[in-house]
C-alpha cells in the first residue's frame, strides 16, 4: 500500500509523528506553487524564506532516510496548484492511501477536504500536533457566556497546562496579569540586542522565483537572509532571545523607536507559524527563565500570554468566524490604501519609519503594526479588506488564521467588537508617549487643526464624534467620549473639517 503524504509550506515540524518512523511505502510530498504565492501579494522575504525553509525541510528528510517528492516552482512538471499535482503525482507513484495534516487556513482546508472527499482513494487528515488547543476549543469554552475574551481562557489555559501556576492552583506572583507594569518608553538604556541571526545566501533560490514570474514587493535580502530556516537555527534565536532579550522584554514590549527596529522582540514568531518550533517549548523556556530567575516575573508572563494567550485565542476566533470574517466591515470603511503604504514615502514620521521598516525585514513589532499602522487606517476610513490583505502580504509571520483576526478583530473593530472590546485608537499623544518619532516630523504633535497638525489628532476626535452612536456606551471609551462632550461645538466643528481634509488628500500626507 503506497501511501502520500502531503506537507504543506507552513508544517515544517520535524517531531512530527509522522516521521518518527521511515517506512519506504510512504512518500512526503512538498510542493511551491503559484496558487500560494499569487492569492495576495507577498513580501519578497516570506516566499523566499518558506520556499527556503522548505527545501531545508525536504533535505532533512531525506537524510533520515524518507522518501520525498519536492515540486519547485520553476519545475517543468508543476502545475501551480495542489490539487493538479496531487492527481499527477498519485498517479505517477501509484498511490493507493492520500494523507495530509489540519491545514491552519480556511480556504486550504475546504480545498483539500473537498479534494479528499472526491478522491477515488481512501483520504484523511490528520492533526498538525502543534497548537495547544483543539480549533473549536475557544468556541466551545464560550459558548455560554454573553462575549468572547481572551483573560478567562487564557486563565484556563493556564491551568490545564500548568503554567506559571503555584501548588495550590494560584497564579505565581498572586496576579494573572502584569500588563500594567510593561508600558514602559524605552529611551536607549538598556541597549537593543546584537543580531545574532544566521545569514543565509539564497540569491539563487529568488532567480529561480523571479524568473518563474512570482510577483512581490519589499527588500528580499536574498544575500543575507536573517530569518531562521529550520529546527536548529530557531532554537538557537529562542537560545539569544532568552538570554539577551527576554529580560527586558516586558518593560519595553509597547515602546516604539526609529533607532531601533527589533527591541527587546523575539522574532520568534516566523519559526513558530512554520512549526519549526511548538508553542509549549517556547513557553517552558521562558519559564525556566523566571524560575532560574534569570527574567522578572513581568516580563515573562507578558510574553507567555502572547502564545499561551493570545495566539491561542485569535485562532480560536478564526476557525468559529469563517469564512464569513473575512468581508467583516463594522463601520463601512471604504477608502483605498494610500500607495505610500508600498513605498513608506509619507512626512508622518511614524509611518513612514513603521512601513519602511516592514518593507526592508518584513517585520515590526505588535505595536507598530496596531498603533501605529493598524491606527491610522482606522481612522483614515481605509478599507479593512485592503488592510487585511495588505498585513497578509507584507508580514513575514502573517498566516491568514492569526493575521485575519488580528488586522480585522483587534487593528480595525471590522467585527464590531467580537474580538476586541474596544477599537485600538489613539491621538499623537500615545505615539509619543511611547516612542520617539515625533521629534523628527514635520507634523506637530501638539496641534490640532492647521496645515501642520498631525493628521491623527483630527482623525482621533472627529472618528469618535462620527462613530458617537455605535461607541459612545463603551464603558473603556468613556474618558475621550467625555472630554470630547466638553469640546466646544467650534472646536469640533473645526476638527470635523480638518479630517475630511486629510481623508481626502491621504496620498500627499
Amino acid at each position: 500500500m503506497n501511501r502520500m503524504r502531503l506537507v504543506l509550506g507552513d508544517q515544517l515540524n520535524i517531531n512530527h509523528s509522522w516521521f518518527e518512523c521511515v517506512d519506504t511505502q510512504v512518500i512526503h510530498v512538498l510542493m511551491e506553487v503559484r496558487q500560494e504565492t499569487d492569492y495576495v501579494l507577498h513580501h519578497a522575504q516570506k516566499i523566499l524564506g518558506i520556499f527556503a525553509a522548505m527545501r531545508d525541510f525536504a533535505r532533512q528528510l531525506v537524510e533520515r532516510g524518507h522518501r520525498v517528492h519536492y515540486l519547485a516552482i520553476d519545475d517543468p512538471e508543476n502545475r501551480q496548484s495542489l490539487p493538479a499535482n496531487l492527481d499527477r503525482l498519485i498517479e505517477q507513484h501509484r498511490i493507493d492511501t492520500f494523507e495530509y495534516q489540519a491545514p491552519d487556513e480556511w480556504r486550504l482546508d475546504r480545498q483539500l477536504a473537498d479534494y479528499a472527499q472526491n478522491l477515488a482513494k481512501p483520504a484523511r487528515m490528520v492533526d498538525s500536533e502543534h497548537f495547544l488547543t483543539g480549533r473549536d476549543e475557544a468556541a466551545r469554552f464560550h459558548a455560554t457566556r454573553p462575549q468572547w475574551t481572551m483573560e478567562p481562557f487564557y486563565r484556563r489555559l493556564r491551568r490545564l497546562h500548568d503554567v506559571l501556576m503555584e501548588p495550590d492552583g494560584k497564579p505565581v506572583g498572586g496576579r494573572w496579569n502584569f500588563d500594567a507594569e510593561n508600558r514602559k518608553r524605552w529611551r536607549g538604556n538598556p541597549v537593543e540586542p546584537p543580531e545574532l541571526r544566521q545569514g543565509h545566501d539564497h540569491r539563487e533560490l529568488w532567480a529561480c522565483i523571479i524568473a518563474a514570474g512570482v510577483r512581490s514587493f519589499g527588500n528580499p535580502h536574498a544575500g543575507d537572509f536573517r530569518w531562521p530556516l529550520n529546527r536548529e537555527e530557531a532554537l538557537q534565536q529562542l537560545d539569544a532571545f532568552a538570554q539577551h532579550a527576554l529580560p527586558h522584554f516586558g518593560d519595553f514590549q509597547d515602546a516604539m523607536s526609529e533607532h531601533a527596529s527589533r527591541l527587546f522582540h523575539s522574532l520568534l514568531s516566523f519559526a513558530l507559524n512554520l512549526k519549526l518550533l511548538s508553542p509549549r517549548e517556547v513557553i517552558d523556556r521562558a519559564q525556566t527563565c523566571w524560575r532560574a530567575g534569570q527574567a522578572p516575573l513581568a516580563a515573562v508572563e507578558g510574553f507567555i500570554r502572547q502564545i499561551l494567550g493570545w495566539r491561542e485565542y485569535v485562532r480560536g476566533v478564526y476557525w468559529a468566524r469563517m469564512p464569513g470574517y473575512a468581508n467583516s466591515n463594522y463601520f463601512g470603511h471604504q477608502e483605498d490604501l494610500p500607495d505610500w503604504f508600498w513605498t513608506g514615502a509619507t512626512s508622518m514620521n511614524c509611518l513612514h519609519h513603521a512601513i519602511s521598516q516592514s518593507l526592508e525585514h518584513a517585520h515590526a513589532h505588535h505595536i507598530q503594526r496596531l498603533m501605529l499602522i493598524g491606527n491610522f487606517a482606522l481612522l483614515a476610513g481605509l478599507d479593512p479588506r485592503q488592510v487585511h490583505q495588505w498585513y497578509l502580504g507584507i508580514y513575514i509571520d502573517a498566516f491568514e488564521w492569526v493575521e485575519m483576526p488580528n488586522t480585522l478583530g483587534m487593528s480595525q473593530f471590522a467585527d464590531g467588537g467580537l474580538l476586541a472590546t474596544k477599537p485600538y485608537i489613539s491621538a499623537a499623544s500615545y505615539i509619543h508617549r511611547m516612542g520617539d518619532y515625533c521629534s523628527g516630523c514635520r507634523y506637530r504633535r501638539d496641534q490640532r487643526s492647521g496645515e501642520l497638525a498631525c493628521p491623527f489628532n483630527a482623525l482621533y476626535w472627529d472618528f469618535l464624534a462620527r462613530e458617537q452612536d455605535r461607541l459612545g456606551s463603551n464603558p473603556r471609551l468613556a474618558m475621550p467620549y467625555k472630554l470630547l462632550q466638553r469640546m466646544p461645538v467650534t472646536e469640533r466643528s473645526m476638527l470635523r473639517d480638518q479630517a475630511r481634509d486629510i481623508r481626502k488628500n491621504l496620498a500627499n500626507l
